[in-house]
């Protein structure tokens, strides 16, 4: 168990180590070698280049190199990524085999490797990581230490100002204090609904009952998200400093986080990070010295998406099998075990020590007036910088779709962007400057989520999308109540009457009554939510449907049985590319000549169309 005093002299010793990190200019002889070990770079082998490097150095006897494992990075379309400090040099795509010529080019000779060097979308070369466009429009507050330090070290969360806030809530503040703080910085929930933070606390603290529980929901299920996941990763200390914070203002002595099994990684930092809590005396009896108890469990989810939800979460926690209660009452009055329960999600709890330290001024100075801060994206699909986002809260998707990730590949047309997973809706072109809030989003059909981002281009079939969230959503339904359970079951097979080229225009007339009935009637916002993918994709792209069921015909080429790949003969060069990428030799033509599709041999399967540099090749 550390003291105040101890901790204090921890934070200063280290940061001044640790100086190198986040300044540039830091006055030292000493580099650190930073290396990403998230799921994603550790899926390329980011851990045999961390082990590769340590090798090296230790073979050559290089003193003052240190190499550290480190969160996520957030451009996990560069990755493996390599980083080193203070000098901040970003290196793309490494492989562990490119391990030995960077210490000896970057580290011996004092030149940077050229080509590893990260490039830009225009093909530009970025020596540093804050030069790239992906980094430009963004501000870390969630993320801000995912990427600087070593999550499986407490001593360098501490370094930066780590257990500072809870120390000050602790021993310096009421629990009505902390908790007007947190109403006045306007953070809302992250987790999807977006519901006042601050109020629900004060809810849970309202509510009568000597013993009061404390979750985290880490349960990330949107197809595409990883938000969570990375903070858990990258900063795993955030969550339980922010969980023991929310203890102390509504009166609860343990605490659970409900995590997804799939996210192994992250499972196993929150244990390391909460094994040393505990050892320093953060976490358990008399915290700081003082009268407060408070710890954490790991609860593991099987991977439900309905756990998501959080009476079915709790109902999972209690070990029964993850069914929605009918609310009210809400957990703040009746959650684990009938005792009153504060549930926020992980992104929201990495918000709090921040509001906590510099203040709710600070905190609702960014963003728009009814939606306050950041928010962390997992931006993916058909954009160049796939990878975690944090952006101020009124950034508009332009920004987010261009500036930040790039534009859309191959020259093609942005279509439009899903955002909210199952739950969410279509965002077409015509919005594209549309401010990404809470309230902006709601106006044109589509809601924040949890916030998966994801961009579609002009190849892609509406229909088709709005098929494939209800294939998710059906095989993720608990079952308990009808609305949801066999609704959404006649609403995917009415879409996939529409792929198959076997729809009416009935069909779309019927489509819209489920959806509507649906909502209306499922019991939790998995079941109302479940139809936003189709009502947001017949608003704004009716006329696909109506093509589908009418005219037989998908112009996006996605649905084969629909399908005619034809070479417009005007557009066609007759430079045989499309010939050379067909699989079953399809394209006809000789040199020079305007090729031709046999329809007897097409498969449909759509490569001619990716190596068509003139776009001759449609339906």
């Amino acid at each position: 168990m550390k003291t105040i005093q101890e901790l204090h002299q921890i934070r200063e010793e280290k940061r001044k180590e640790l100086d190198l990190r986040i300044n540039t200019k830091a006055d030292t002889r000493e580099k650190h070698i930073l290396v990403c070990q998230g799921t994603g770079c550790t899926s390329s082998k980011s851990p045999e280049i961390l082990e590769e490097f340590k090798r090296i150095l230790k073979e050559k006897e290089i003193k003052n190199v240190r190499v550290i494992k480190t969160g996520c990075f957030g451009l996990c379309a560069k990755g493996p990524i390599v980083i080193i400090r203070p000098e901040d040099t970003f290196y793309a795509m490494v492989k562990p085999e490119d391990c030995e010529e960077i210490i000896q080019t970057h580290i011996i000779e004092g030149n940077k490797l050229e080509r590893l060097l990260a490039k830009d979308i225009d093909g530009s070369k970025v020596d540093r990581l804050d030069d790239l466009n992906f980094y430009k429009k963004q501000k870390r507050i969630a993320l801000k230490n995912c990427g600087v330090i070593n999550p499986e070290e407490i001593d360098e969360y501490i370094a930066f100002d780590g257990y500072l806030a809870l120390e000050k809530v602790v021993t310096k503040m009421t629990q009505d204090e902390v908790i007007e703080e947190i109403i006045q910085s306007g953070i809302r929930g992250r987790g999807g609904a977006g519901f006042p933070t601050g109020k629900k606390w004060e809810l849970t603290k309202a509510s009568e009952g000597k013993q009061k529980y404390v979750v985290c929901n880490a349960d990330e299920g949107d197809p595409g998200a990883f938000m969570d996941r990375s903070i858990l990763e990258g900063d795993p200390h955030s969550v339980l400093e922010a969980m023991a914070i929310a203890a102390f203002c509504i009166g609860a002595n343990q605490g659970y986080i409900y995590v997804r099994a799939e996210y192994p990684i992250a499972v196993k930092r929150l244990q390391i990070a909460i094994e040393q809590a505990r050892a320093y005396g953060l976490l358990g009896n008399h915290i700081f010295d003082t009268d407060f108890d408070f710890d954490i469990e790991i609860r593991l989810g099987a991977g439900a998406f309905v756990c998501g939800e959080e009476t079915a979460l709790l109902e999972s926690i209690e070990g029964k099998r993850g069914q929605p209660r009918v609310k009210p009452p809400y957990p703040a009055n009746s959650g684990l075990w009938g005792r009153p329960t504060l549930i926020n999600n992980v992104e929201t709890y990495a918000n709090i020590a921040q509001i906590i330290l510099k203040g709710s001024k600070w905190y609702a100075s960014i963003g728009t007036e009814g939606s306050k801060g950041t928010k962390v994206f997992a931006l993916g699909g058909n954009v160049n910088n796939i990878g975690l986002v944090e952006v101020p809260m009124g950034t508009t998707l332009r920004e987010i779709v261009y500036d930040i990730g790039g534009g859309i590949p191959n020259g093609r047309d942005f279509k439009a962007a899903q955002t909210g997973g199952p739950s969410g809706g279509c965002i077409p072109k015509e919005h594209l400057d549309t401010p990404i809030d809470y309230e902006s989003l709601k106006e044109i059909g589509s809601m924040m989520g949890s916030g998966g981002l994801i961009v579609m281009d002009d190849t892609k079939c509406m229909v088709s999308l709005a098929k494939f969230y209800l294939e998710f959503t059906v095989s993720e339904s608990c079952g308990k109540c009808t609305p949801c359970r066999i609704g959404t079951k006649r609403m995917y097979e009415i879409l996939e009457k529409l792929c198959n080229g076997e729809g009416t225009e009935l069909d779309i007339y019927k489509l819209e009554k489920l959806a509507a009935n649906i909502q209306k009637s499922s019991i939790c916002g998995l079941g109302q939510s479940a139809p936003n993918p189709v009502i947001s994709t017949l608003k704004y792209f009716r006329e696909e449907f109506k093509e589908h069921a009418i005219d037989k015909n998908c112009r996006a080429l996605e649905c084969k049985a629909m399908s005619k790949i034809t070479i417009r003969e005007e557009k066609c060069k007759g430079c045989g590319l499309c010939q050379k990428s067909c699989p079953v030799n399809a394209i006809e033509g000789e040199l020079r000549e305007k090729r031709v599709i046999n329809q007897e041999k097409c498969i449909k399967c759509g490569t001619c169309l990716a190596s068509c540099p003139f776009k001759a090749i449609g339906n």
